[in-house]
C-alpha cells in the first residue's frame, strides 16, 4: 500500500487529479530529502565557505517542499492558500536547482535534478487545477 492508495480512499478525492497530486507529493518529499542531504554534504566539502548560498537554499527549499507535501496530503484544502504554497514551492525549487546546478559536486547536481522534477510537478498541478 502506498500514498496513492491512501489518497484514493480519501472522502475528498475528487478535489484533485489523484495521480497528479500523488506525483507532486512524492516529488516534493524526494526534493526535500535531496536538499537536506546536499546541504549536509556541502558542510563536509573542502570548499564549505563557497557553498554557503547552496546550503542556505537547500535548507529553505527542503522546508518549503516538506510543508507543501504535508498540505497536499489533505486533498480537500479550502481556499487558495494551497495554490500559493505550491507556487512558492515551484519558485524555491527553481532557485535551488539553479544554485546547485552551478556546482560540480555530484550531490549538488543530483539535488538540482530532484528540485527540477519537483518544480515541474508543482507547475503541472497548478496548470491542471486551472482547467
Amino acid at each position: 500500500m502506498g500514498l496513492a492508495d491512501v489518497l484514493a480512499d480519501h472522502p475528498k478525492k475528487d478535489t484533485f487529479d489523484l495521480a497528479e497530486l500523488n506525483r507532486v507529493i512524492q516529488a516534493c518529499q524526494e526534493a526535500a530529502a535531496g536538499c537536506l542531504a546536499c546541504a549536509d554534504a556541502c558542510l563536509w566539502s573542502d570548499d564549505v565557505a563557497d557553498m554557503r548560498r547552496c546550503i542556505s537554499l537547500d535548507k529553505v527549499c527542503a522546508e518549503i517542499c516538506t510543508a507543501t507535501a504535508r498540505v497536499l496530503s489533505s486533498p480537500g484544502p479550502g481556499g487558495d492558500a494551497w495554490r500559493q504554497l505550491v507556487e512558492v514551492c515551484a519558485r524555491a525549487c527553481s532557485e535551488c536547482a539553479e544554485e546547485c546546478g552551478a556546482h560540480e559536486h555530484d550531490h549538488c547536481l543530483r539535488c538540482a535534478e530532484l528540485c527540477r522534477e519537483a518544480e515541474k510537478a508543482c507547475q503541472q498541478l497548478l496548470t491542471a487545477a486551472m482547467t
